[in-house]
């Protein structure tokens, strides 16, 4: 099938890659010239483990256009712009409509039928009632021109080509058995044959906050366990390695720490509770869910504390991307590390092995960023893990260069050693 991609960030970008290793000829369609040019150069617009190897592998299938004329050549189109937070919580739906009525305008011109399966995170009822009137502006009624499908993805960046490649499920809300085809047809060339769910748009929608909302409260679950357990000098990974044995509680995302931060995890569990209180309903263990992940970078700056005084003095910060395999910041815990630490008057020293020091420059410009974790090290008196890259748990010798071996370690990456103040923050 010829499919296009409109809007080229994670989403978009790892979809485009995957795609075309399916087979399929895709063209991406973005307003960012820089980020056109980068993917008709055969790269992909950010660092997404094996991404690049599918675009430069599959480099003959891949386009990329700022023109939604575009779409008139494809069978199918994804939207997957961004649907970014506003301050109260609730999704900003401008890009989205903004990219449905420029879809529009391009099927107008269409003949043959099209179908629009949105993976833009949407609240439920968002496709129906503001989305599809924006095409039907300009393309006619949906339905003889085309349909509307909500598509959600389950991607965790650093992962997000080998989950698309294996899910653990498809959902495809549509009610129009022409877009439930095309979308069966995009999906059939996967390798495996995961579960298929069919549903209606409103509720594909709300699987995929249900989706991060659950996996957001079992961190925040895990790393209140972890809190009682470092009260009482029990190692809470010995007691999550059992809970994980429990097939009614699973292994996964139960390893306590300084909490979760990315682009959707927040935004989504943000955007739900705010769409809670838009009828009325006030959603107490989401309020609580984010309250603890709140908490966790101040805890890691309190055990620090407890160990020595910062006050203009070096402190590394190790670990600025929210988690290994990325270079992004979005919702890092390093955030809210930096700045507690800036407040008692530190000097930050900061290190990633990623591109993310370019990104965090922009927002803590009064920090040294470092090329190396023994460049961060040298000369503090203590250093804190924010991210478990696997480079920090190969660090020995490079602690030798500090002032006072004070280590808080919050994701327990860093093997404590001889002449070592080490704390873990849950442990």
């Amino acid at each position: 099938m010829h499919v296009s991609v409109i809007g080229s960030g994670y989403v978009g970008a790892t979809l485009t890659g995957c795609l075309a290793a399916l087979g399929h000829e895709v063209t991406a369609i973005d307003i960012d010239e820089s980020v056109v040019a980068s993917i008709e150069a055969g790269e992909p617009p950010m660092a997404e483990p094996r991404l690049g190897e599918l675009y430069d592998e599959n480099a003959d299938r891949i386009s990329a256009t700022t023109d939604y004329a575009a779409v008139r050549e494809t069978d199918c189109s994804f939207i997957t712009v961004q649907t970014p937070a506003r301050e109260d919580g609730s999704i900003d739906p401008s890009v989205v409509l903004a990219a449905a009525e420029s879809l529009g305008e391009a099927l107008a011109q269409k003949e043959t039928f099209h179908t629009v399966a949105v993976k833009s995170t949407a609240i439920p009822g968002m496709v129906e009632e503001e989305v599809v009137p924006r095409i039907e502006q300009a393309a006619g009624p949906e339905g003889e021109t085309f349909a509307t499908a909500v598509n959600p993805e389950f991607q965790a960046q650093g992962s997000a080509v080998d989950d698309f490649m294996h899910p653990d499920k498809l959902v495809l809300g549509t009610d129009d058995d022409r877009a439930l085809d095309t979308l069966r047809s995009v999906y059939d060339p996967l390798p495996d044959e995961p579960p298929v769910v069919e549903t209606g748009r409103r509720e594909a929608a709300m699987m995929k906050y249900a989706n991060n909302v659950f996996l957001a409260a079992k961190v925040s679950l895990i790393n209140e366990l972890g809190n009682i357990c470092k009260e009482y000098g029990v190692d809470s990974y010995e007691v999550a390695e059992a809970m994980g044995l429990d097939d009614r509680i699973g292994a996964q995302f139960l390893r306590s720490g300084v909490g979760w931060g990315g682009s959707c995890f927040p935004k989504d569990t943000d955007a739900l509770r705010a769409a809670a209180r838009d009828r009325d309903y006030e959603p107490e263990l989401l309020d609580a869910v984010v309250g603890v992940n709140e908490t966790q970078p101040r805890r890691l700056l309190d055990l620090l504390d407890r160990h020595v005084g910062v006050t203009d003095e070096r402190v590394a910060v190790l670990g600025l991307a929210f988690k290994p395999d990325t270079d992004d910041i979005r919702g890092s815990r390093a955030k809210p590390v930096i700045a507690g630490l800036q407040e008692r008057g530190a000097d930050v020293a900061a290190y990633d092995p990623s591109d993310a020091s370019e990104t965090m420059a922009r927002e803590y410009p009064d920090v040294e960023y470092t090329d190396s974790a023994s460049a961060a090290l040298d000369g503090a008196v203590g250093a804190v893990v924010v991210t478990d890259w696997p480079e920090f748990g190969e660090l020995d010798a490079e602690f030798d260069a500090m002032a006072r071996q004070v280590v808080v370690d919050g994701r327990r990456i860093v093997e404590a050693r001889e002449g070592m103040t080490y704390e873990g923050l849950t442990w």
